[in-house]
C-alpha cells in the first residue's frame, strides 16, 4: 500500500473529488482526518465539520489530527464552491464567498499544516484547482475561475518557499468531472443539457472525467513516488488544455 503509515488531512471529503481521494487514500493505508464528513466505510477516520474559511477550524483540525495520530504527512485541500455568471453579474458577496472557500480555505489549512510538516521533517500538500486556471473555454464562471487561478499561483510560490523544509506542494487541475458540483453548475443554465453537451465536447476525449481518475492522480502526487515533484500543476482534463 502506497500510503501505509501516512497521516492525511483532506478538506471537502463529503462528496465529489474530495470523497474519492479519501476513499483511495484509505485503501492505500493512510490514516485519515476528514473535513466535512467521516464516511461510513472509514470508522477510524477523524471527522471535523465547519466552514473551511474559518481560521479556528483549520487550527483545530490540524491540531487534533496531530494529537490523534502524532503527525501530519499529507494535506489535500479539495473543498470548493462555484458561482455562475460573467464578471458583471457576480455580486460582491458571491465573489467574496467563492474566494473565501476556495482560496482563503486553502491558505488557512496550508498555513496550519506547513509548520507541523516542517517540524517533523517534511510532508506533501495537494491543492485542487481547475484546468480553467490555465486555459480558456470556461464561459460564465468568472469568480470560480479566478479563484482557481489564485490557487495555482499560491501553489507555485509556496512550493518554492518551503522546498527547503522538504515539503512538496503541488496542484491537481481536474477537467470537468462527474460530481455534484458539476451538475449544480449545469442546472443554473437555461438549458442544462445544452450546457453539458458543450462542456463535454470541449474535451478531446469527448467525455467528463471520473472522480476515481482524479483520486489516482492525487495519490501519485501525495505519495513518495513523486519525491522529485513540487510546484507542479497537473491537468487531468481529457486533453482540454492541449486542444
Amino acid at each position: 500500500m502506497r500510503l501505509q503509515g501516512k497521516v492525511a488531512l483532506i478538506t471537502g471529503a463529503a462528496s465529489g473529488i474530495g470523497q474519492a481521494i479519501a476513499e483511495r487514500f484509505d485503501r492505500e493505508g493512510a490514516r485519515l482526518a476528514l473535513v466535512d464528513q467521516t464516511l461510513a466505510t472509514m470508522p477510524d477516520a477523524r471527522s471535523f465539520t465547519g466552514d473551511v474559511s474559518d481560521p479556528a477550524l483549520a487550527a483545530s483540525a490540524v491540531a487534533q489530527t496531530v494529537a490523534a495520530f502524532g503527525r501530519l504527512d499529507i494535506l489535500v485541500t479539495a473543498a470548493g464552491i462555484s458561482a455562475q455568471g460573467p464578471l458583471t453579474n457576480a455580486a460582491p458577496e458571491d465573489w467574496d464567498r467563492v474566494f473565501a472557500v476556495n482560496v482563503r480555505g486553502t491558505y488557512l489549512f496550508m498555513r496550519q499544516a506547513i509548520p507541523v510538516m516542517a517540524a517533523q521533517g517534511g510532508g506533501a500538500i495537494l491543492t485542487v484547482a481547475s484546468q480553467l486556471a490555465l486555459s480558456g473555454g470556461g464561459r460564465g464562471g468568472a469568480a470560480y475561475i479566478a479563484s482557481k487561478g489564485a490557487i495555482v499561483a499560491l501553489t507555485r510560490t509556496s512550493s518554492v518557499d518551503h522546498v527547503g523544509q522538504n515539503i512538496r506542494i503541488n496542484s491537481l487541475l481536474p477537467g470537468a468531472t462527474e460530481t455534484p458540483l458539476l451538475q449544480r453548475g449545469f442546472s443554473r443554465h437555461p438549458d442544462p443539457a445544452v450546457a453539458s453537451d458543450r462542456q463535454r465536447a470541449r474535451h478531446p476525449m469527448n467525455r467528463f472525467g471520473k472522480v476515481e481518475e482524479m483520486a489516482a492522480a492525487a495519490l501519485y502526487l501525495c505519495s513518495d513516488e513523486a519525491s522529485f515533484t513540487t510546484g507542479v500543476c497537473l491537468p487531468v482534463d481529457g486533453g482540454w488544455t492541449a486542444a
